[in-house]
């Protein structure tokens, strides 16, 4: 950097040394100082009467301009073009003159535009090329020099309104507003400079007289002072002119890289470029200008686009521009990078603004103040069949109007110019005159003073939601499987119907109808030939009563029908007959045929109920009345019939206290092995001890419980006692024995069922095969394709399946291969009869011969009698169960049989003739 500094100084001092030679020539110079200064006068006056023309051309351009803002007359533009011609052609002749350069003839043709003296055209020529050294001129002109780019910036908002009047539509107020501000305020910036200017120019014609009145040696002494102010003024100009070209070189927002133009070697690159690359000079100028970019760089003498390879931050995007310059006395490239990133950034949101905008399903529109389109996007033609061209200009609300055909109320647009937003359901019209339901969206783009600019508006058709709506209402409102109502709908009629009645002194019945054997098809067969079969059922339900009748699905296979304007609820009986007649034909599902009737209850208002409620209570007890008495028949309500509903209820009731109450306990029937008549297993027996009725059977509350959906809190009771049993006999050193329980379908087939067993064992902690699940051939049907499933996961979880009552229900021998199977009980209807009944004993001998070539275990159920017992020690039947060894006994009991001796083995148990025990009760 000092090396710099000092070939500076020496190159000022060459520079300055002729100023030296100077001074012996003050004496020469006297006479012509004195002519000089007649000269500069000349000029002076000169350069303020050119000032004065050259100010008024410059007002007049900036009137003319102002005009053609206001007016867009061609002709004012035309005069403003020739006054800016007039003020650029002085700017010129004066820049030539300045440098030295251009022509002399031009440059005079241009004096001769600027009305400048012709006397004066000498001198003012050697003030402009010489000026500089005078303070007062050199201002007058650097003020001069000023207003270039202001009448330039006048002739670029020249060419704005010349673009925004000849384009179309015209150019908003707003904007012409906005050109008339720049134009006021370019010239606030020109009048100054004038007047600077002038005042300059005037300082020096005061400095020059005065030196004319002091005389010669005033003029020699003024001489030699400006010569030395002269001096230290290109010394001062030239070492500022040095730092504020670092300053500017280092501290400019773009980067600028100075390079060889042969090897593109790096010469110098500003504290931009070093902050951009994280580079340090030392090492830009050791590389050349590539290694700073990520692409290889094509010809420099074009602009492009590069990436800044290692940029901070990362990803920058620069644009290079390439232009000649001196640097240290030899010519070089100086390579400027203009940081474009951000641009890139807003451009490509921009166009992903537009593909978006382009590309979305909704119409969007946006309409001036005046509500007339001017933008609509081709969601806009898909929707309304208007063409772009078509919808630029129309009214936005032409075509839309409120559901009546009301055109949209004031009020819309009135929230919207207070800034606020609209939204609502609309009928617009498309092209072809259709209508259709519509979403429209309305919102505003204020002003700075608040007034409305844009309308925009997103709309959508919504034919579509409004079609899924009436279904979803429809659904809301009817059964999916039938398509007949559902019970809110029905109950909403039948309160209708009733309020109708009342009125007109009318009756109204209430129908409940539940089909006869429906549970039977839908255990035999699957669910998919139940449903099409209550299809068919519900269409001859509707079609038979009728479109005055309302017939509604209130679950699985009960109706119930609605029949409105009746004189008494009797003149439905001949109805009723006829439905009846109509539901017992056949019916054919596919390949099957199924014939079923219908157990149906009515009630009627007012005699039997003043609302929907009772009267819906009344017709289930007459229809359960009909179910329980015939079948296939109906009964009209009588008050003896809500007693029995009002039973089922309170056994509701009483089971649901019963869980809670801990009301239920379990007896223990043993199993014996015919053999040796050992005890090896017991069968866990539910019991309900009722407060008031005792002991109560499961044959009086199982099938109660299953209706009422109880029947798995039942079963997961049973679970929980039997383990616990099994665990606390374990405890009191009870000999191990199995114990089976029984399950209903609905304990059995629940998801989660086997984990839940698991876990429930192995916090008891006993071996899974002393717990035997028992269920019916009956509950296997029911399980159907998840049968095979279950059985292999209690396989696998090691706890065996009894087949109960075999040989009784319709279901498939293949189960009986089924993994997890291992014992089959006998049931006591074939038992009974033997050993005289020769169908029992066929029956008894084929069931016990499957069973050995199945390697299946047998327990013969209900051995009552001595001849029972032989004949099944002889048939080959593996145990036995039944009165004639045991009745069913409390866990105590059972482990005092158990525990009989002092070694706690098992003793063959003696046959029960009037032993204690039990009450002879079956399970």
């Amino acid at each position: 950097m000092s090396n710099r500094i000092e070939a500076r100084q020496r190159s000022l001092a060459r520079r300055l040394l002729p100023l030296g030679y100077g001074l012996g020539a003050i004496v020469i110079l006297i006479m012509g100082l004195t002519w000089g200064a007649l000269q500069i006068q000349v000029t002076l006056g000169g350069f303020l009467d050119a000032e004065s023309v050259w100010s008024k051309y410059q007002k007049q351009a900036v009137i003319e301009l102002g005009e053609y803002a206001v007016t867009g007359h061609e002709s004012n533009l035309q005069a403003f073009r020739r006054y800016a011609a007039i003020l650029q052609s002085d700017a010129w002749a004066r820049d030539a003159l300045i440098h030295g350069q251009g022509d002399r003839r031009q440059v005079a043709e241009a004096f001769v535009r600027g009305k400048i003296l012709p006397s004066a055209t000498g001198g003012i020529s050697v003030l402009l090329r010489w000026g500089s050294w005078v303070p007062w001129a050199d201002r007058a002109i650097d003020a001069w020099r000023q207003t270039d780019s202001w009448i330039g910036q006048l002739n670029g908002i020249a060419d704005q309104l010349e673009q925004a009047y000849r384009g179309r539509p015209p150019p908003p107020p707003s904007e012409l507003q906005h050109l008339r501000e720049r134009i006021l305020a370019v010239n606030n910036v020109i009048q100054p400079l004038t007047l600077v200017f002038s005042s300059e120019l005037a300082e020096g014609a005061q400095s020059i007289s005065r030196a004319l009145y002091l005389g010669v040696m005033a003029v020699i002494l003024l001489t030699f002072l400006l010569w030395m102010l002269t001096a230290q003024r290109v010394v001062v100009s030239i070492h500022d002119s040095q730092e504020r070209y670092q300053r500017l070189f280092d501290n400019a927002n773009t980067g600028i890289v100075v390079i060889d133009p042969l090897t593109r070697t790096i010469l110098d690159a500003n504290r931009t470029v070093r902050m951009w690359t994280g580079r340090h000079a030392d090492w830009m100028t050791s590389h050349t200008l590539d290694v700073l970019f990520e692409d290889e760089l094509v010809d420099l003498a074009r602009p492009q686009t590069q990436r800044l390879r290692d940029s901070h931050p990362p990803g920058r995007v620069v644009e290079l521009q390439r232009s000649s310059a001196q640097w240290r006395g030899r010519e070089v490239l100086q390579i400027v990078l203009r940081d474009i990133t951000e641009r890139l950034l807003m451009d490509e949101e921009r166009r992903v603004a537009a593909e978006a905008l382009a590309g979305i399903v909704e119409g969007v529109m946006i309409a001036g103040p005046d509500r007339r389109v001017m933008f609509a996007n081709p969601a806009c033609t898909k929707i309304t069949g208007y063409s772009q061209r078509e919808l630029r200009g129309r009214v936005l609300d032409s075509s839309r109007s409120q559901f009546d055909g009301q055109p949209l109320p004031a009020s819309i647009w009135e929230t919207l110019a207070a800034g606020g937003n609209w939204t609502g359901e609309v009928l617009s019209q498309t092209a072809d005159g259709e209508c259709y339901p519509e979403m429209l969206s309305l919102s505003t783009i204020l002003g700075d003073n608040g007034e409305v600019r844009r309308y925009v508006a997103v709309f959508s058709n919504i034919t579509s939601t409004k079609d899924n709506q009436r279904r979803l209402e429809h659904l809301a409102t009817h059964d999916s499987l039938t398509g007949l109502l559902n019970r809110v709908e029905f109950e909403r009629r039948c309160r209708k119907a009733l309020t109708e009645a009342e009125s007109s002194h009318r009756a109204v019945a209430i129908m409940f109808i539940d089909l006869d054997g429906f549970k039977t098809v839908n255990d035999s067969y699957n669910h998919d030939v139940g449903d099409q079969l209550l299809i068919l059922v519900a269409e001859r339900i509707r079609l038979q009563l009728g479109p005055k009748v309302s017939v509604a699905r209130i679950g699985g296979d009960e109706f119930t029908a609605l029949v409105p304007d009746l004189g008494t609820r009797e003149e439905v009986a001949g109805m009723v007959t006829g439905l009846l007649t109509r539901l017992f034909e056949p019916v054919r599902v596919g390949d099957y045929e199924f014939t079923l009737g219908a157990s149906i209850g009515i009630a009627g208002y007012p005699l039997d109920g003043l609302d929907s409620a009772s009267l819906m209570v009344s017709a289930d007890a007459a229809m359960y009345a009909a179910k329980m008495e015939e079948r296939n028949t109906f009964r009209f309500y009588s008050p003896l019939m809500q007693a029995d509903s009002r039973r089922r209820l309170r056994l509701a009731t009483e089971l649901r206290r019963a869980l809670g109450a801990d009301e239920f306990f379990m007896a223990y029937q043993p199993s014996v092995e015919l053999k040796t008549g050992r005890i090896v297993a017991v069968e866990a027996l539910l019991r309900w001890r009722h407060p008031e009725r005792g002991c109560v059977m499961p044959g009086e509350f199982i099938e109660a419980a299953e209706q009422m959906g109880l029947i798995r809190r039942i079963d997961e009771w049973v679970l929980q006692a039997a383990c616990a049993q099994i665990e606390r006999w374990d405890r009191a050193g009870v000999p191990p024995i199995r114990v089976a329980v029984n399950l209903s379908a609905h304990g059995f087939s629940q998801e989660g069922f086997v984990d839940s067993l698991q876990r429930l064992i192995q916090r008891h902690g006993f071996d899974p095969s002393r717990l035997m699940i028992e269920i019916t051939e009956r509950v296997m049907l029911r399980l159907g394709e998840d049968t095979e499933r279950a059985m292999r996961a209690l396989h696998h979880l090691g706890v065996g399946v009894a087949i109960d009552d075999f040989g009784t229900g319709y279901s498939s021998m293949a189960y009986l291969k089924l993994p997890a199977i291992e014992y089959l009980k006998l049931d006591r209807s074939f038992v009974s009869g033997l050993p005289g009944n020769p169908d029992d004993v066929a029956i008894i001998e084929a069931l016990l011969g499957i069973a050995r070539a199945l390697g299946l275990h047998t327990i013969a159920e209900g051995v009552e009698v001595e001849a029972q017992h032989q004949f099944m020690l002889r048939a080959g039947c593996e145990e036995g169960q039944g009165y004639y060894y045991a009745y069913p006994l409390d866990a105590a009991e059972i482990e005092r049989l158990l525990c009989r001796d002092p070694g706690h083995q098992p003793m063959p148990l003696r046959l029960v003739g009037s032993g204690g025990g039990a009450d002879r009760t079956t399970e």
